[in-house]
């Protein structure tokens, strides 16, 4: 895998999320070259950003970040962040990337992640990374364990006064940088581009309620590394005395277009409500749900100990969300199982399970078809989940369809040993052409 705009290798890997990572450690492990597109400015996806993962409550940040590590330490993986893919096409028998390296008016070369652009930067913009709850610098590294440790000028905040390119002590702020294409050729291609998820329904606010916010969000009021250390409502720093979770926010909904089960969002409401329970003993925290579907192995017992602990469950449909008194929020539902019919509470904070939207869309960019929710489509999934309907692409995660962790990381494994047999049966065939 050499030169700076074409590079060649054996596999590429689209995504450097948990799925990605491990399809390509995979891969690597068994001595093939492999290089890895993400777009985000840090490999790590999804999982580096969660706290804790469901039903075991481990941390999230101690499994995934010796994985990044490992990647980016691995002598036959190359990693390609802040990368657009263009296109993914079969080019004279081979596969044939086109991709866009995007500005980060650093160079990556130089910069040695010391930080001290993003210090004596005078501009503070919304910290993305941590919800928009909290502020970051106009320059910035991602977080403390962003791979790889290279700043990154916000060009829409940046004031071009000059103090980053100042301090730097290697001259590696460069404003005039500009988009890199490059060619990557490979012999198979496995997609693990992730998920993104819904935006809030206008019946919940449409984002314009400070007290409702999607589980992502709280998965960073809930990290010990998140922005206030503990949880604290958005709207004015108080520590909410009642919370509320709403179930199927954004999926099991033919209005919105997803008609489908998330699959995890019981599961991770759950694990958030059990944190939640433990940084606020005295808190009242609900779950409104349509139903409960803990499916994978611990997940009942996961919800019978959620119960036990005194987490409230309401069967119901919330229909609106509404703001209340001093900050609070007012649900709208429909008690399905209390008779109560249609009726009305305040919470100090709601959380809502958004549903799952597949991240990436190969229309225009690769000739691999979806399925009617627009996930890459597996032509036989029962036996070969990991192949698409393009010779030699793969896919792994949620890519291909909702599934927690556990499962994503399986299917990765799938996913890097169809590419393995695939590579090996490549060289097969080229040694008996030879011969």
């Amino acid at each position: 895998m050499e030169t700076q705009h074409a590079i060649t290798c054996d596999a590429l890997v689209v995504g450097g999320g948990i799925a990605g990572l491990e399809s390509a450690l995979d891969l690597a492990d068994q001595g093939f070259q492999v290089a890895i597109v993400e777009k985000d400015a840090t490999i790590g996806g999804k999982m580096i950003r969660l706290s804790k993962v469901f039903p075991t409550l481990d941390c999230s940040s101690c499994i995934t970040t010796p994985k990044m590590a490992s990647a980016a330490h691995h002598e036959n993986i190359r990693i390609l962040t802040y990368c657009d893919l263009q296109t993914l096409d079969r080019v004279d028998g081979r596969l044939q990337a086109e991709v866009v390296q995007r500005p980060r008016y650093v160079d990556p070369d130089a910069c040695i992640g010391c930080r001290q652009c993003e210090y004596n930067c005078p501009v503070w913009v919304p910290d993305a990374e941590q919800g928009g709850f909290t502020a970051r610098k106009a320059i910035a590294i991602p977080f403390s364990n962003a791979i790889p440790q290279l700043a990154v000028i916000d060009t829409d905040h940046c004031t071009l006064c000059g103090q980053c390119a100042s301090i730097c002590p290697t001259d590696a702020v460069d404003y005039f940088q500009k988009p890199e294409p490059l060619t990557i050729r490979a012999e198979t291609a496995v997609i693990a581009t992730g998920f993104g998820t819904t935006a809030i329904d206008p019946k919940y606010g449409s984002g314009t309620l400070p007290n409702v916010i999607g589980a992502l969000e709280m998965e960073r009021l809930l990290a010990p590394h998140g922005p206030y250390q503990r949880v604290l409502r958005p709207s004015d720093g108080k520590e909410p005395e009642s919370v509320a979770f709403i179930q199927c926010a954004g999926s099991r909904d033919k209005a919105l277009g997803v008609p489908y089960c998330s699959r995890v969002c019981c599961m991770y409401a759950i694990k958030q409500a059990m944190l939640l329970s433990g940084a606020l003993p005295l808190a009242d925290i609900t779950i409104y749900y349509m139903d409960i579907r803990a499916f994978g192995k611990g997940h009942e017992q996961f919800y019978q100990n959620a119960k036990a602990m005194g987490i409230e469950f309401v069967k119901a449909k919330v229909a609106h969300i509404g703001a209340g008194d001093d900050g609070a929020v007012t649900l709208r539902y429909e008690d399905q199982e209390g008779g109560e019919g249609v009726t009305h509470r305040d919470h100090d904070l709601a959380v809502l399970s958004l549903g799952i939207l597949p991240q990436w869309q190969p229309d225009g960019v690769c000739p691999v078809s979806v399925d009617d929710d627009l996930f890459i489509q597996c032509p036989s999934p029962k036996i070969a989940p990991a192949r698409t309907d393009m010779d030699g692409v793969f896919v792994a995660g949620v890519a291909a369809g909702p599934k927690d962790i556990v499962d994503s990381i399986a299917e990765a494994g799938a996913a890097a040993s169809e590419a393995a047999q695939y590579l090996g049966a490549r060289q097969a065939q080229r040694s008996g052409k030879a011969a």
